[in-house]
């Protein structure tokens, strides 16, 4: 699938106040994935760089509790640096992950639920291989095959996401020792499959939707149709699942 970047820019700077509210899944993905490079990576790290850094949500979590002589971050559009404004450490080095020239020698490359939204996964981690120094760490979250998997069924539309299985592959492909990975699923609940939508509006999510416009019979529609994944909590009240599916890898490069 094509993945037109200018459009992921646009969703993602209109969303970006937003995102820090309704980002849930994201946000407890970040804690979880900061927990593992605590667990895993020595300090002090000299050198990091963050690829996809959003509003800050990882960034902000690491910088307190490692030893970071220098935090490099990245994101694709400029409007993110206003998030890091009271960061004196933090670097940036904007632009489209895929293209741009990474910082050398990196102690750490980490990511959370952005490489997802890269076209060649393959090309980023050999870029990722060797902007590393010897035995450097990658530590990163991405989304798997489950994820909003309740709009892929109903809309056809979504990222051509990677198994965990896949992902331990290219890595070690490229040179990369994978020491941990997990996954797992997390569940937000609606009230109504139209709040399903706007959360993902508010999270810039919906950069995924190749050519497809929501008019006001596809809106019906899938109002209908959602009614399929409903559940009924203790109260008998009906509310309204969307799954997403976390992949997290600790690896290191080993040649």
């Amino acid at each position: 699938m094509h993945i037109d970047k200018s459009k992921v820019q646009q969703r993602f700077a209109r969303a970006k106040y937003s995102y820090t509210e309704q980002a849930i899944a994201q946000q407890q993905i970040c804690q979880h994935l900061s927990a593992l490079i605590q667990q895993y990576c020595p300090t002090p790290l000299k050198k990091v760089f963050e690829i996809g850094c959003g509003s800050g949500n990882l960034t902000h979590l690491l910088l307190p509790q490692l030893q970071i002589e220098q935090y490099i971050v990245n994101d694709l559009y400029p409007a993110v640096m206003e998030f890091f404004k009271h960061d004196a450490n933090v670097d940036f080095c904007l632009g489209d992950a895929e293209t741009i020239v990474y910082p050398k020698q990196l102690t750490a490359i980490v990511s959370s639920s952005a490489l997802q939204w890269m076209q060649d996964l393959n090309h980023v981690f050999a870029k990722i291989h060797q902007a590393l120094h010897s035995q450097g760490w990658f530590c990163f979250s991405i989304f798997g095959p489950e994820n909003l998997k309740e709009i892929k069924a109903l809309t056809g539309q979504g990222l051509s996401y990677h198994s965990a299985e896949q992902i331990t592959t290219l890595l070690q492909q490229q040179g990369f020792e994978v020491l941990h990975t997990e996954q797992h699923s997390i569940q937000l609940m609606f009230s109504h499959p139209l709040r399903v939508l706007k959360h993902l509006k508010a999270t810039g999510v919906t950069a995924s939707s190749h050519h497809f416009v929501w008019t006001k019979q596809r809106l019906k529609q899938f109002d209908q149709d959602y009614a399929q994944f409903s559940q009924i909590n203790d109260q008998g009240v009906s509310y309204y699942p969307l799954t997403y599916h976390p992949i997290y890898i600790i690896a290191r490069r080993t040649v």
